[in-house]
Formats: C-alpha cells, structure tokens, sequence
C-alpha cells in the first residue's frame, strides 16, 4: 500500500484550497474554446460572431497602438470616482436608516420608489444638468452604484440579532461605537455582496454613458467601432469588460474572506 509523499499531500490541499478560483478562470476559457470551434466549423455566422482567433489579433493591435490602453484608463478613473461618489454615501446612509426606525421610515418610500427606474432612462437628465463632460459620466456610475450598496447594507443591519445591540448599550457604547464595534461588522458579509453587484452595475453604466458625449472609454470605443462597422473591436471592448467583471469578483471575493472570516460559505 502506498503512502503519499508530504509534497504531494500539500499539493493537493493547496489545488483543493484553490478549486474555485481554478473553476472561476477554466470556465469562460472553455466557452471561448467552445466559441472557437463554432466559427471555425462554420456552426455561426463570423460577420456576426467572429471568432476569438481574430478576436485576439484585434485586442493585440489596439494594445499595441496604445488605444486600448488609453480607453480603459479614462473608463477606470470614471468607475473609481463613481464607486466613490456612490459608494461611500450609500454605505453610511444604509447603517443610518438600519440602526433609526424613524429615519427608515422616512427614506424607504424613496429608495423604493427611484430605485425601479431605469438607469438609461435618466441618462438625458444627467446629460441636461451635468453638462457632457466627465461629470455625467461619474454621476452617471455614481447613481448605478448607489442603490445596491444601500440596499444591501440597510438589510445587513436589519439582519443582525437585536441582542448584539443590547450587549453593546450594556457597555455603554454609544453613536460612533455602535456602528464601529457592531453595526458595520455584521452588516459587512451583505455590504460585501452590494459592492460586488454595484462594481458590475457601474460597468454597465459607465459603457453605457460613454457612447454618448465621450470620446474616450470602452463605451466610445464600442460605439466607434460600430459606426465604422468593426465587429471585432466591438468584441474586444465586450470581452474587456467581462474580463473586468471576473477580475473584480475574483478580487472583491478575496478580500470579503480576508476582512469577513466569520461568513459561513457553502
């Protein structure tokens, strides 16, 4: 009977630690190989859907002329300060209106009532009162990130078992300690899932502002190469922000194991 070597049994501890981070990157690899295949096969029409191949030569050209470059760079300063703008106000509103009936009372209806409304549908009243420069486009991200932070953070609170407050009072903690010590710690897992959901919404909004008023970002680029009907600059900007939404997530998903150690993941 054989026994594994001490290397190999830390191998496969360290593979089995990784799965899911290995699953997360073999994933969308396999359904470009699967893509691939379809196109060279002929199974879909390349005017179309041309394939990853010619795809990646695209991507190669327009990293080398720097284009690329130059259009994620303006794309990621817009969804930072987005994310900050959005971000930060949604966080300390959301634990305020967890922690005060009242003050949720009052706001609920709100959030309740604009939260529905399209996204796209105000992008005109932004570009009316923002102007089309860079703070429309910001404002724009800002308003996409706020509504999942917020909702997800009031709900984290509300989550929390009421006895937790009480222990904190008994101690005397008050204002600034309670949220410290036990309102933003028990809310963080949900806060961590809103900040996932709005990083993703914000790259949808952020292309979406872009195509109108901009002359730089992925947004722009896409909407360029439409008019000059260059599909596979179209399919490099869409597979780079699907790779940023894998990035983030692997990112975001790390950091919540470092910073949230006590969620329970199944």
């Amino acid at each position: 009977m054989s026994v594994a070597s001490p290397s190999s049994s830390a191998l496969f501890k360290l593979l089995k630690g990784k799965r899911e981070l290995i699953l997360n990157i073999i994933s969308p690899l396999l359904m470009l190989l699967a893509w691939e295949i379809a196109a060279q096969m002929g199974w879909i029409d390349v005017r179309f859907f041309p394939a990853p191949s010619k795809i990646f030569n695209t991507l190669l050209k327009l990293i080398e002329s720097g284009a690329l470059w130059r259009h994620l760079s303006a794309s990621m300063q817009r969804l930072f300060w987005g994310f900050l703008f959005g971000g930060i106000p949604a966080l300390l509103l959301g634990i305020a209106m967890g922690l005060n009936r009242t003050f949720r009372a009052v706001l609920d209806p709100i959030v309740s009532a604009t939260y529905p409304i399209p996204k796209s549908a105000i992008l005109p009243l932004i570009l009316l009162i923002f102007g089309l420069g860079e703070a429309s486009k910001i404002v724009m991200v800002a308003v996409g990130i706020f509504y999942p932070i917020l909702i997800n953070t009031v709900a984290g609170v509300l989550e929390i078992n009421a006895i937790y407050f009480d222990v904190s009072r008994n101690f005397g903690a008050r204002g600034w300690q309670v949220f410290r010590t036990v309102a933003f710690p028990g809310a963080l897992p949900l806060i961590m899932t809103g900040i996932k959901l709005g990083v993703g919404m914000g790259l949808i909004l952020i292309s979406l502002a872009e195509m109108v008023g901009a002359k730089s970002g992925l947004g722009y680029m896409m909407w360029n190469a439409w008019e000059i009907l260059s599909v596979e600059t179209m399919y490099v900007g869409l597979l780079v922000i699907a790779a940023l939404g894998i990035v983030f997530t692997l990112v975001l998903t790390e950091i919540e194991r470092l910073i949230v150690p006590w969620k329970v993941t199944r």
